[in-house]
């Protein structure tokens, strides 16, 4: 299995293998973890460990959930030093940034709650998301079955979170990280910089649906979302909240809707 394969996204290490009593020693990929710090004009905001591919994406994807970033005009300049594991992001304008804020930054693989500077007030007042979209129950089937298919650095690691934009039809952009908030920003960061309309698009994710994780879909006014894991009960509550359909526990040809069942039609 050649590592090269996977652009970045894993390594060799070497293990002991035990089967049946007996040892091996062999290398064996796993998913690649590094830093990234994220600067902001000049400024050095924060730090979360990610799978060192597409950290530009990354970088912007986080800027604009976290509501640091309003619109692409906003963007004089991106510089992303992949070696190093920094991005320099420069804006048109000068910037405030809340020193408070800057004290509540995490350094995590974003599995748990994630890099974030969402407040409690953050999501109890989400703006609901406005869409007439429907998706039939196959089609979801058929959307998670091919992206349950897609991530060869998860088949060849398991140790990987996936993300997909689609419409009802298509997958539209893939992306994949060590942690499932790092690889939706990756989605949303790309959709900034080439320019992708998010609006009446759908979601497919790889892990738990948290609060916060809703909070970033809402941001972009996607109305569903999917998954082969479940919500937390604070997602299904703000689910509700924001109006969007959130569909969980997608297996086989059964799934869980859990808000706006209206959105998934026979």
């Amino acid at each position: 299995m050649d590592s090269q394969e996977f652009a970045g996204g894993v390594e060799k290490v070497s293990v002991v293998r035990i089967t049946e009593g007996m040892r091996s020693n062999v290398e064996d990929l796993v998913a690649a973890e590094s830093p990234l710090t994220i600067v902001l004009d000049n400024r050095e905001l924060v730090t979360v460990l990610c799978s060192p591919v597409n950290l530009k994406y990354l970088a912007i994807g986080f800027l604009f959930s976290e509501g640091l970033l309003k619109s692409k005009d906003e963007i004089r300049k991106v510089v992303a030093d992949d070696r190093k594991g920094v991005v320099w992001v420069e804006t048109k304008g000068e910037r405030e940034v809340d020193i408070e804020v800057l004290h509540k930054r995490f350094i995590t693989s974003g599995c748990g709650r994630g890099a974030s500077f969402y407040s409690f007030a953050d999501v109890q007042s989400g703006t609901k998301v406005e869409s007439k979209v429907e998706i039939s129950s196959s089609q979801v089937f058929e959307l998670v079955n091919g992206f349950q298919h897609r991530s060869e650095v998860h088949k060849a690691t398991h140790g990987v979170h996936s993300a997909a934009l689609c419409d009802a039809h298509n997958m539209l952009i893939f992306s994949e990280d060590i942690g499932r908030h790092n690889a939706l920003d990756k989605i949303f960061g790309e959709c900034v910089l080439r320019d992708i309309p998010t609006d009446d698009r759908m979601i497919i994710v790889s892990g738990r649906i948290s609060s916060e994780m809703l909070l970033k879909v809402a941001g972009r006014n996607i109305p569903v979302v999917m998954s082969i894991a479940a919500p937390t009960s604070a997602g299904v509550k703000l689910a509700n909240n924001l109006d969007i359909t959130l569909v969980g526990l997608v297996r086989g040809k059964r799934m869980n809707v859990y808000s706006g069942a209206r959105r998934v039609v026979d």
